[in-house]
């Protein structure tokens, strides 16, 4: 995949080892991790031993504002391990300031048309909490439709989680590309 792509506001790069710092302030928001951990810290130690260097080697891409240079968190486009390739996942983390302004519609429907264009993908699919009403928002405006809703069995269950999560998908066959 490109080592950068650009959409109208955002330029979406890959990680690189400083990029430790901002990782750690978006990764260490109580509202940012709400539905992902429970909004509960994550040492500095486990974002540059482990989360960046994932990070790194793996497509996941910084999401930069272009006018300003501001980090505003992060996409990524990838198969889950034992997965398909051609069966990617969508997925991004921004910062509170950074929503509700359509910035994560914008970057996730440039890497969908990444994964159609470009990758060969036959399928993208999505998933988060059922109660992540924002997340599903942003499937929805991309063209992915609901396919189910699943529990898993969470050692230190969310609240919210009682409602499962739910996956959405948009299939090659579907796809239009985007105006």
């Amino acid at each position: 995949m490109h080592v950068h792509l650009e959409t109208e506001r955002l330029i979406l790069r890959r990680f690189t080892e400083s990029d430790a710092g901002l990782l750690f302030a978006l990764h260490n928001d109580p509202d940012v991790m709400r539905y992902l951990n429970g909004g509960k810290p994550t040492p500095r130690e486990v974002i540059v031993g482990e989360t960046l260097p994932k990070f790194i080697a793996t497509d996941f891409f910084a999401a930069v504002e272009k006018t300003s240079g501001e980090f505003i968190g992060w996409f990524h486009l990838r198969a889950p391990e034992g997965k398909p390739a051609d069966e990617p996942e969508l997925g991004y983390r921004l910062h509170t300031w950074a929503w509700g302004k359509r910035y994560a519609t914008e970057g996730s429907r440039a890497l969908i048309r990444e994964a159609f264009e470009k990758l060969g993908a036959r399928r993208v699919f999505a998933q988060t909490m059922a109660v992540n009403l924002g997340s599903r928002r942003v499937m929805e405006r991309c063209g992915l439709r609901f396919v189910r809703t699943f529990f898993e069995d969470w050692p230190d269950p969310l609240p919210g989680s009682d409602q499962g999560e739910v996956e959405y998908e948009l299939l090659r066959s579907e796809w239009r590309p985007y105006r």
